[in-house]
């Protein structure tokens, strides 16, 4: 391995344990639910599903379940 890819590797080691300089703007998902798979996506500073039950609560257990995975474990920051 070269020193420059040993390089990054340290400071990637570095930014993952600051979380906080990382905002998400943006994502694309797709989530396998129990029955199909789902498209949600954070823009503009909201959560969207293609999920019936967000269609009309604009909240799901996919959005939840992202919002739990990328912001309370990953202590990550969405503008």
């Amino acid at each position: 391995m070269d020193s420059g890819m040993i390089g990054k590797i340290q400071k990637s080691k570095q930014y993952a344990s600051e979380p906080e300089r990382i905002k998400i703007k943006s994502l694309s998902v797709t989530f396998e639910g129990q029955n199909n798979a789902h498209k949600v996506t954070f823009q503009e500073g909201k959560w969207l599903c293609d999920c019936e039950f967000f269609q009309t609560r604009e909240r799901c257990s996919h959005t939840m379940a992202l919002e739990r995975i990328l912001v309370q474990e990953a202590d990550l920051t969405f503008e």
